[in-house]
């Protein structure tokens, strides 16, 4: 929902000290028809999911695991959600298009949208590594201990971040874009980040100079040499 005053989110909670993916938990939540804003969050993820299939590891304490139900999602989630962790890295933070969150180039938070248009209803999954790093290469900790102060943190942001307009989304989202600039592949091609489309999409200009806009899939910075 956009246009409006921030909606609460984070009520009803249903905290496990343990589950298999917070995900799995808030999408059958949804199905039994869970009002918006149903906040699922864990100590420990035994198969947390990150994009493209990946597995989301953390080490029990170090990383604040969540999934929200959304039933006034509205347009540019994805983007919003990812923008909204790096409101809580801070002022150095980057997004790599369109929500992997970087600090010093280094992964510190990743997002999973799972929605269910015909159903009404959208989980959005985050995983930020607080206190440390997670032994996979290229991740890195934003150094916090305090993990319900990060998760109020996190949750007043994505308030603000779902209610803002569009263009002020975008806007800030251009501000913090990690790949604008930088040599980059995909499934398909390679070329230079050239910013974020008024649609939300990634612009890149391949060497043969002709802009290509993805709406979808998997970036990567591209290895030097």
């Amino acid at each position: 929902m956009t246009g409006a005053g921030p909606e609460r989110l984070g009520r009803p909670r249903l905290h496990l000290r343990e589950t298999d993916s917070t995900n799995e938990r808030a999408r059958a939540l949804a199905a039994a028809g869970a009002p918006h804003g149903t906040l699922v969050t864990a100590g420990v993820q035994t198969a947390g999911r990150g994009r493209q299939g990946r597995r989301w590891e953390a080490a029990p304490g170090d990383a604040l695991l969540c999934s929200l139900v959304l039933r006034r999602a509205g347009e540019l989630l994805s983007l919003r959600a990812g923008l909204a962790v790096a409101d809580v890295a801070g002022h150095d933070a980057r997004v790599k298009w369109p929500n992997d969150v970087l600090v010093a180039g280094r992964k510190v938070a990743g997002v999973l949208v799972e929605a269910r248009p015909q159903d009404g209803w959208a989980v959005l999954g985050i995983g930020v590594n607080l206190a440390a790093a997670p032994a996979v290469e290229g991740a890195a900790g934003l150094g916090r201990t305090d993990l319900e102060a990060a998760l109020g943190e996190l949750l007043a942001a994505l308030e603000r971040r779902l209610a803002e307009p569009g263009a002020t989304t975008l806007t800030a989202l251009r501000e913090r874009d990690a790949l604008l600039g930088q040599a980059v592949t995909w499934d398909g091609g390679s070329g230079v980040g050239d910013g974020i489309e008024p649609g939300g999409g990634l612009r890149v200009r391949p060497a043969d100079g002709e802009v290509v806009v993805l709406s979808a899939g998997e970036v990567h910075l591209a290895r030097p040499g």
